[in-house]
This record gives C-alpha cells, structure tokens and sequence, in this order.
C-alpha cells in the first residue's frame, strides 16, 4: 500500500482502482488512530500523570495566553501590571528588609545577599540556658518562615478568573476614598435615567431588575420642559439617599453608553454598550425574583481592573439571598466586560454524566447524585470602559488631572496588551 505522503495518482492509473485504494488507506489510518486513543487511555487509566502532562502540552496558544504585562513597579491606571504578582514581590522585599534589619539589630553579620549569618558568634561565649534559649528561637523564626513561605506561595489549584479585592494599592485608595471607604458603605440605592428625548424607557426598566434597590425616573421629553444636567440630578439624587446615578444613553433607539456616577462627588465611569439582547429574545430564559443576587467579578488584575470591579461592587448589596439562586456576572474578557444574570437550579445526576472532580482528580465527597443547571434571566449585553472622570462628569471635575484615565485608539495596538 501506497503512504500517506506519496500521490496516489503516481502509483495507479485506473480512476476506480485508484479511489479504492484511497478509501482503503483511509480506513487504516482511521483505525490506527482509533487503537492508538484506546492504548493511550488504558495507559492514563493506570498513570493518570500521563493525562495532565498530555492537557498540559497540548493547552490551546489563546492571545489570553499570550498576554504581555508591563515590567514596571508602578501600580497607576496607565499600567497593565498584575496586581497579585506586584504586591507579591513588594511583600517579599519587606520581609527581607525586615530581616536584614533584625539581624543587624542583634548584632549578626549580614552577607552582600542580606542574609544574616551566625559564623561570627563565638560558640565559647553560650551556656546551656542561651543555647535552649536559641533553639526554641529557632524553633520559632522557623515557624514564622513556614508561615509567610505558605502565604507566598501560589495556591495548588489558583483560580484564574475571580477577583482578590484584596491586592487594592494604597495609590488607589488615596485617590478614590469614597470607593475604597474602610467603614461599612451604606446600602446600594440606584437612580436610573436616560438620555434627553430617550426612547429606552423597557430596557431602563430591565437595568432597574438587574440592580436591586434601583428607580427609574425618566428625563422630561416636553419641549417646553427643563432640561436637567446629570450634576443636577446627582445633586438631587445624593439628598435623598442614592449612592449611584445611571445615566443610559441612546442612539437610533438602541442603548449605546451607560454613564454610572458614584454619589455624592463622583468618580464618573463612562462605558460603551454592545450586543444589547433583550429578555424575551434569550432562548429558554426565565423570569427574575426580587431577591438579592450574588455577585462574580472575574478577571481583574491590574490597578484600573481592580477600580473597575470595585464600582460593580459597590452597586450590589452585601447580603445576597441565597433563597433566590440568582447570579449577576461581570466576566473581563480582553478589555470586554460580558454581563449576565442565571439562576442556578440543582437537579440528579443523569446516567450518562461523569462524577464531579477536585482539583486533585479525585471525586468529591457528598455531591455524588448532584448536578447544577444554569438558567439565564437577561438581559445580555457587553461593557467597554471608556473614560473615568474624577468628579462628577467631564464638566464637573477640575484640575489637571480631572480624566483619571481615558481609552485612546492606539490602546489596542499591541493585541497581547490589556488595561483590565
């Protein structure tokens, strides 16, 4: 039989004998790879180590994957740096110095590395009682050790995508005190407005649904009426208790912006809505409750990111009921932020489904006979971040550095670079 490489139309010159033998090295090829998955997966039954190395090699070049950072220590919004990674090393360059200091407190010598060294010491000069005394020392700086060593470490199974809220740097802090509040913020309250002459009075509605404890309150369309400013209605707003201010925008009668202020003072985040897909167009979908939903933030890393899911934080309530089994989900995706509410329905096993494992590969106890099913409940659209403003709008902040950060065309330049 001719291989694989070779052109069978050199080696035949009859039309059907040459589709014959076509069809028949087809058919061989066909069964070697079948035989050749079935001796792998008897091998990866008995190795399951085989298996992980196989995924691991095999693990599809996505441009997530191939994702640049920044190689600088600075934690400001122009920087795509990770967080975790950043505050990582800082802590570690802490401890170091901390120790570098003790040592020189205590007298020890200090190599160019700045670890202390006891060679110096004169073994003569210790009794018995220093010389316990200095074990149980030991004993102790060791546990320390051991313990900042395990807080270091990456987890045996780190998450990829949910959020360390955690990791805010201090810059942030100082420059948004109102976001990054240390007391109990109040509760969220939401006012909901359009555009002036807006004709998205349904999907308003829908976005008061999606945020609890919001309001839609529609602008004046008269032509004689008063044209408000949105730093009107923050104004009004903030005297009667709402903490946030949604201002949807329009353009031929479909959502295109949503502009959120934080109340009282601001900072104004402006995002750009794409893939609008209303309620009744979801397949399968279901109607939402009146509980309170949990919240997923997934995917933020760098300074802006954090800021960014610390403003959708802040427009849910602490408290989620866990009764309703709603879930709102703002999932960043290359600088995209995909949101969508499920409800979650739990429901037994089926035959032909697989046993739920760990991250270890083993099964998990107690969850034998248990699947979960999703059930979206709308609506579904996407965020853009496309300017944040220090005060309330671009006409209400002052000063040089009013705009906090603003995209520019050329963001998107380098493909493998990412602000979120």
């Amino acid at each position: 039989m001719p291989k694989s490489s070779t052109s069978l139309s050199k080696k035949t010159g009859n039309k059907l004998h040459r589709k014959d033998l076509y069809v028949r090295q087809k058919r061989e090829n066909e069964k070697e790879k079948r035989e050749a998955r079935f001796r792998r997966k008897k091998e990866e039954s008995r190795d399951p180590e085989l298996r992980r190395e196989r995924l691991e090699k095999n693990k599809p070049l996505t441009i997530d994957r191939k994702r640049v950072w920044d190689d600088v220590d600075d934690d400001s919004l122009y920087s795509s740096v990770n967080m975790e990674q950043l505050l990582k090393r800082r802590r570690m360059e802490q401890e170091e110095a901390e120790e570098r200091q003790a040592a020189i407190a205590n007298g020890e010598a200090v190599d160019e590395e700045g670890d202390a060294s006891g060679d110096d010491r004169d073994s003569m000069l210790g009794s018995d009682d220093d010389d316990e005394e200095g074990d149980e020392s030991d004993s102790k700086a060791a546990v320390q050790a051991r313990a900042r060593r395990v807080m270091r470490d990456d987890s045996v199974a780190p998450s990829t995508t949910s959020t360390n809220l955690d990791l805010t740097p201090e810059a942030l802090i100082a420059k948004f005190p109102s976001l990054f509040a240390d007391d109990t913020p109040p509760e969220p309250k939401v006012l909901i407005t359009t555009s002036l002459n807006s004709t998205l009075h349904d999907e308003a509605h829908k976005l008061c649904t999606l945020f609890p404890n919001s309001e839609y309150k529609p602008r004046s369309s008269h032509k004689y009426g008063y044209k408000y400013s949105v730093r009107e209605i923050s104004k009004f707003a903030a005297n009667r208790g709402y903490t946030t201010v949604m201002v949807l925008r329009e353009d031929q009668k479909r959502p295109i912006g949503l502009d959120v202020v934080h109340l009282p003072v601001g900072p104004t985040f402006h995002f750009s809505i794409s893939n609008w897909l209303d309620v009744k167009k979801i397949p399968g979908h279901g109607n939402p409750t009146n509980h309170y939903p949990e919240l997923l933030l997934n995917n933020y890393t760098t300074p802006l990111g954090v800021l960014t899911s610390r403003l959708f934080l802040n427009l849910f309530p602490k408290n989620p009921e866990f009764q309703g089994r709603q879930v709102v989900t703002f999932h960043n995706q290359r600088d995209y932020i995909f949101v969508r509410r499920h409800r979650y329905v739990f429901r037994d096993k089926k035959a032909t489904e697989k046993s739920v494992v760990g991250a270890d590969g083993k099964e998990l106890k107690g969850v034998e006979n248990i699947r979960t099913g999703l059930q979206e409940l709308g609506p579904r659209f996407t965020l853009k971040l496309r300017r944040i403003d220090k005060g309330i709008g671009r006409a209400g902040s002052e000063g040089d550095d009013a705009i906090q950060w603003e995209w520019k065309a050329k963001m998107e330049k380098q493909r493998t670079r990412f602000n979120l």
